[in-house]
């Protein structure tokens, strides 16, 4: 199985996700917990507790969107592992990598954003297996299955508690869901996803959101990698003691220009001196590292 087959599955089943976390009014069938006296506690509208909920809804999903396919289904391992979920072809043993991130709308166009994984780590080193169960290069594709809400307006007193009896008296917390899936080169932004986080953002309008319409969808999963493998924060930058190279495309184009020019002007020099290079050096070095 292709990536780009993989992907198409995953796209086909994104309205079966929206039904099984949603009424038909569109509202999320979660109310909130409930204690073995029977009480119920509502549900926060923190994004952070309404995405786990959220994946703990999806995951019996997942199960049999890989038994209907013949794939394999691997959960992360650890909280701050990558990805959410693993699923391998069971004839060619093709490795995806998919990752559940949700966000909230702003208004009729736009998301909150959402942050799409570290760009530091196994992102960079893409033979290591720290903190993900298989190397990132072995991936043959990196999708993001998303879900964009509406938050409720109407207030919500976390210090109360209903009775069983009182279910449909609680209002949810979110509603009208929209599911989808893209590659994560796709959709992601130029920028951090939070402050001065080491996460890839998002972009966040809706639209270029779920047709994976971002700015690398247009020049390539080549050079979201290298952009972002490369890329360094202000404090990254401060603790190593030198300047960003760039900090959008603007930026980076003109970054890498520069060297493409310098390297135009050195060229014959570049030639003649590498004719000069142990060819041996490299590996020793590998050797010593390990």
């Amino acid at each position: 199985m292709t990536g780009d087959a993989f992907l198409t599955l995953l796209q086909a089943h994104s309205a079966e996700f929206a039904r099984a976390v949603a009424t038909n009014e569109g509202e999320w069938i979660i109310k909130g917990f409930i204690d073995i006296y029977r009480q119920i506690y509502t549900v926060s509208v923190d994004t952070k507790i309404v995405s786990k909920v959220l994946e703990l809804l999806l995951f019996p999903m997942f199960v049999d969107f890989a038994k209907q396919h013949s794939l394999g289904l691997e959960l992360c391992p650890q909280q701050n592992f990558y990805p959410d979920l693993t699923f391998v072809d069971k004839q060619t043993a093709a490795k995806f990598a998919v990752d559940i991130k949700s966000t909230y709308r702003i208004d009729d166009k736009r998301v909150n954003g959402m942050t799409l994984g570290a760009f530091t780590g196994y992102f960079r080193n893409r033979e290591s297996s720290k903190n993900t169960p298989y190397p990132y290069g072995q991936y043959s594709g990196h999708l993001i299955l998303g879900v964009i809400y509406s938050q409720t307006q109407e207030a919500m007193d976390e210090r109360n508690r209903y009775a069983l009896d009182d279910l449909e008296k609680i209002p949810s917390v979110i509603r009208n869901f929209q599911f989808f899936a893209q590659p994560k080169y796709r959709i992601a932004a130029t920028r951090p996803g939070s402050g001065n986080t080491k996460n890839i953002g998002s972009v966040t309008n809706i639209t270029d959101l779920v047709s994976g319409n971002g700015p690398f969808a247009h020049l390539g999963e080549e050079v979201y990698d290298d952009y972002w493998m490369y890329y360094l924060t202000r404090d990254m930058a401060q603790a190593l003691g030198v300047q960003r190279p760039y900090a959008n495309l603007k930026s980076y184009a003109e970054y890498k220009q520069r060297g493409i020019d310098i390297i135009k002007a050195h060229k014959q020099e570049i030639e003649e001196l590498s004719e000069d290079e142990d060819p041996n050096v490299d590996q020793e070095e590998q050797e010593g590292e390990e």
